[in-house]
């Protein structure tokens, strides 16, 4: 089966934005390919003048929780590492004979979105007479207007994705396998996967291919 591939474009964000910025880029993937019956909720971004919508499945928003606060954790503990990718895959579950009295399980994966995400640091310039704890003098220095200016720029970037995915999902078609039968809500399973900064998307592929395999990054 084909595997089509989707990169979206970086994003720059602040640590305290990936939250949000993850949740309306991931939650849109997600409810483009649905194809079974769900209860959509439109949810306003807390910190974009932004509306996405989700699938309203618990399970679903509880592992693309998980799968942030995870991320977050890791930018947390490697503050100097700035590129950050997050892969979200469909796939379907295929029996595999491997003799007359065995057979496996394997995922064969139809669908890649990877989103990536550039850390930045910023800091409001403070006047000569104040001073902080911990203060870094070699930290970035941003005044309150760039930080608008960031937040918008950073609005758009995010809109320009959205409109990436729906385009994709619009445009690509032929790869879907068949519903499930019986299926419920999210037609297909799909997995989230951190990958590390010394290893691309590209490098993801090749591996894929050379195992033939599931991969798990982190």
């Amino acid at each position: 089966m084909n595997c089509e591939v989707c990169e979206l474009k970086e994003l720059l964000v602040e640590q305290f934005e990936i939250r949000e910025v993850l949740r309306c880029i991931l939650h849109t993937i997600i409810f483009h390919r649905a194809l079974g019956l769900v209860r959509p909720r439109d949810i306003n971004c807390e910190l974009f003048e932004l509306t996405y919508v989700q699938c309203g499945v618990p399970d679903v928003e509880k592992e693309i929780e998980e799968k942030i606060t995870e991320l977050i954790s890791k930018v947390s503990k490697h503050p100097n590492r700035r590129s950050h990718q997050v892969c979200l895959s469909f796939y379907e579950t295929k029996d595999k004979q491997l003799a007359w009295f065995s057979s496996k399980t394997e995922r064969v994966y139809w669908e890649r979105w990877f989103i990536n995400l550039q850390i930045i640091n910023q800091r409001v310039n403070m006047k000569p007479n104040q001073t902080k704890v911990g203060f870094d003098p070699g930290e970035n220095l941003f005044s309150l207007e760039e930080k608008k200016l960031h937040r918008t720029a950073l609005e758009a970037s995010i809109r320009e994705n959205l409109f990436q995915i729906i385009k994709f999902v619009n445009d690509k078609m032929d790869h879907l396998p068949h519903i499930p039968p019986n299926a419920e809500g999210i037609s297909y399973p799909f997995e989230l996967t951190i990958l590390s900064s010394s290893e691309s998307s590209l490098d993801m592929l090749k591996r894929m291919l050379q195992t033939g395999h599931q991969t798990t990054l982190s």
